[in-house]
């Protein structure tokens, strides 16, 4: 998980805070591609008919993916699963495994007509279609 702090010019002691992190512990690169896949990056675009929605899911398989959608709510879940072993000669040096899961959920101003939706997952992107509900027809009521 990513930390995110506020940076305060004022703060008592400026060189502490220049240093803050400088000294910790490396990631493997195992872990770098773990720490990416945690947080998932979406771009939502919309247009007078429908909402269009690229998500960033490098390395994941495409049966690991599900979207789910009620209403104006979108839900996009996905696992992970990975193995990594390295080997000299028979004798294993070292066996990194990661397993994990990992969601995003977002509400859109208009109501999604799911039965028109459509979605293209290519190149680690989720690419998806998601149209618009007509605006039901309000009636008006007279006054008697």
């Amino acid at each position: 998980m990513s930390n995110l702090s506020r940076y305060d010019p004022f703060s008592i002691d400026p060189v502490a805070d220049l240093f803050q992190g400088f000294f910790r512990p490396m990631r493997s690169v195992v872990g770098e591609q773990e720490a990416s896949l945690s947080s998932m990056k979406i771009d939502v675009a919309e247009n007078e008919s429908s909402y269009t929605v690229k998500a960033e899911l490098p390395g994941i398989d495409k049966k690991d993916i599900d979207v789910q959608i009620d209403g104006s709510r979108v839900s996009i879940n996905a696992k992970v699963e990975r193995s990594k072993e390295q080997k000299d000669g028979e004798r294993v040096i070292r066996r990194e495994r990661y397993s994990g899961a990992f969601s995003r959920t977002f509400s859109l101003e208009s109501e999604v007509d799911e039965n028109t939706a459509s979605a293209e997952y290519k190149d680690g992107v989720l690419s998806l279609v998601l149209p618009k509900k007509a605006a039901a027809d309000r009636k008006r009521l007279t006054i008697g």
